[in-house]
C-alpha cells in the first residue's frame, strides 16, 4: 500500500446539508439567498483509529455543518464553482483536515434535478 492510498483512507461525508446563499450571474439572482445543497467529504489527519471514540480527538461533523452554513450565508458571488472553491479553502484553513471534496448543488433548470460544481483541495504541506 502507497504512503497517498494509507494517507487518505478515513473519511467522513456529510450528504446534500440544505444552506442559503447569494449566487447567481444575474445581480437579481444574488438579491436574495437561494437554497443550495452542499456535500462535504473529509480526511482528518488523525486517524478514525486512533481517536478512541472521544469527540475531543476527531473533527466534531456537526461542527462543519455550521461553520459552512455560516460561511456560505456571508458570501455572495456568481458562479457555484467560485463558491464550492471558496469552500474548501475556508475549511482546509478551518479545521484539521488533509484533503476536502466539496460538491455545491443548485435547482435553477426546471427541467433538471439540480447543476452541481464538484471541488478537491488537499492542505498545504509546510
Amino acid at each position: 500500500m502507497s504512503n497517498e492510498s494509507h494517507r487518505f483512507r478515513d473519511e467522513v461525508h456529510i450528504e446534500q446539508l440544505e444552506v442559503s446563499a447569494h449566487v447567481g450571474v444575474p445581480e437579481q439572482e444574488r438579491v436574495n439567498p437561494q437554497r443550495l445543497a452542499v456535500s462535504i467529504s473529509f480526511w482528518p489527519y488523525q486517524e478514525i483509529r486512533d481517536v478512541a471514540d472521544n469527540i475531543d480527538q476527531t473533527v466534531d461533523y456537526s461542527v462543519v455543518a455550521e461553520e459552512t452554513k455560516s460561511f456560505l450565508r456571508d458570501q455572495s458571488v456568481n458562479l457555484i464553482e467560485t463558491l464550492a472553491d471558496q469552500l474548501a479553502a475556508y475549511l482546509l484553513k478551518t479545521f484539521p483536515i488533509q484533503k476536502v471534496m466539496v460538491e455545491l448543488r443548485k435547482f435553477p433548470l426546471q427541467d433538471a434535478k439540480y447543476v452541481s460544481a464538484t471541488v478537491t483541495r488537499t492542505a498545504s504541506v509546510g
